[in-house]
């Protein structure tokens, strides 16, 4: 039963995220933002928020294990990105060259990638130093406030160069008023009813996929950490950065890359902070290998688009590799029963 309730929980989650993501790019519409600024704030935000709620729901839940299952949606999520949801725009490159316009070469604002990745290295390395040297609890709040200042700032420079306002971005009827004139958009009050209830749904999602995946784990006999790390960000980023494969298919390389890195810079700074701040952040062995392997990942997009400006078959290979490797050191391991922290 545990396990029909945790796949109910992922069709909650993303029904939710459905609902939200498609009010928030009306949202970005109405307000006119720059294409970088709807790619890596409100894409990867509204995509983002079903990873961020799990740790969110775990902590305040309170129940014995939970803080794992926390650790585990907070530092997979940006290792999915940094490997998996790269590979998957790398490929949609290849795969549609034909039919784009600008054939392998990715078209994006650079100035916003740039930043995007060297924040996501920066504070994802400060989550890393800080969850693997015993520090004071006062030491491992101050880096979760630093974090959520950090992306403040992001926010306010990314809106500042943001590249032109997405004019030539197809807009998707709203959900909830298919009928509403797409020139003036639908009506506000709607617009943010459904924005609320694809949030509810999504925070009632969290709150059945901690409980269950914590039965799971019992029953299999593994670490949460371990379903954590793997199951959270399958469920709830990759459906999500789907979207990424279809806008490179059809040449909107800047929103598609966006909405990765964005999502990268979001789950490095904002879930971190909630876990510096609410949790003792302690690492074990499969949450570090996953940081090191998602920074791994990180520097070879950055490496990429700053020297070829494209993702070729190379770089996509690696980021497999590296997806792969984390799942053969959980496998040979042999120690899934239990993930002490250091």
């Amino acid at each position: 039963m545990e396990y029909l309730l945790l796949l109910l929980s992922f069709a909650v989650i993303l029904t939710g995220a459905l609902l939200f993501t498609n009010a928030i790019e009306w949202l970005g519409h109405k307000l006119n933002l720059g294409e970088g600024a709807v790619g890596s704030i409100l894409a990867a935000v509204g995509t983002a928020m079903p990873e961020t709620l799990i740790p969110i729901v775990a902590i305040i839940g309170g129940v014995s294990g939970s803080e794992e299952v926390a650790v585990g949606a907070i530092v997979g999520a940006p290792f999915l990105l940094a490997t998996i949801a790269m590979a998957l725009v790398g490929v949609s490159a290849l795969a549609f060259i034909k039919r784009r316009p600008q054939g392998k070469h990715l078209d994006v604002h650079v100035e916003t990638l740039d930043r995007d990745l060297i924040f996501f290295m920066i504070f994802f390395t400060l989550a890393l130093v800080v969850g693997l040297v015993d520090v004071p609890q006062a030491v491992q709040i101050a880096g979760g406030v630093i974090c959520l200042f950090a992306y403040l700032y992001y926010v306010v420079q990314t809106i500042r160069n943001s590249g032109d306002v997405a004019e030539s971005h197809e807009m998707d009827p709203l959900i909830m008023d298919r009928r509403a004139d797409k020139a003036g958009g639908p009506p506000n009050p709607i617009m943010v009813i459904q924005l609320l209830v694809g949030l509810g749904a999504m925070v009632g999602g969290a709150h059945l996929f901690v409980h269950e995946l914590l039965n799971a784990a019992e029953s299999l006999g593994v670490s949460a950490i371990i379903l954590s790390l793997i199951l959270a960000p399958l469920a709830t980023e990759l459906p999500e950065k789907a979207n990424s494969f279809f806008w490179v298919r059809d040449g909107k390389d800047a929103l598609a890359l966006g909405n990765i890195t964005g999502a990268m810079v979001f789950q490095s700074t904002i879930p971190v902070a909630i876990g510096m701040i609410f949790i003792d952040w302690s690492l074990d062995k499969f949450a570090v290998a996953s940081m090191g392997l998602g920074l791994a990942g990180g520097l070879v997009a950055y490496w990429s688009l700053r020297k070829n400006g494209q993702f070729n078959l190379p770089s996509i290979v690696v980021w497999g590799l590296l997806y792969l490797a984390f799942l053969a050191f959980v496998i040979l391991s042999g120690d899934t029963g239990h993930s002490g922290a250091h």
